[in-house]
């Protein structure tokens, strides 16, 4: 069983790759698509943390989590309206 275990840091890790090459892309959606895949490397790196104890990557994790949904709201928000001050 801890192989599976041991092996979630190998998604997480893609998944975060990937995520970053969306976030920094000029298109809307895919901007939008990489906030949801870090959304979900972020469940997948606290999941492999929990199991191996390494609070400090989850505590990591939840902020960025919180990053990635205040990315996700900002960007739904520029669909509808210009970006005023570009914090």
């Amino acid at each position: 069983m801890d192989g599976i275990w041991d092996f979630l840091q190998w998604p997480a890790m893609a998944a975060s790759l990937a995520a970053a090459w969306l976030v920094a892309s000029l298109g809307m959606a895919r901007r939008n698509a990489g906030f949801w895949i870090f959304l979900l490397s972020n469940v997948l790196w606290v999941a492999w943390g929990w199991h191996d104890g390494a609070y400090a990557l989850i505590a990591l994790q939840l902020g960025l989590a919180a990053l990635n949904i205040r990315g996700v709201m900002k960007n739904d928000a520029s669909q509808s309206s210009p970006a005023r001050d570009g914090s």
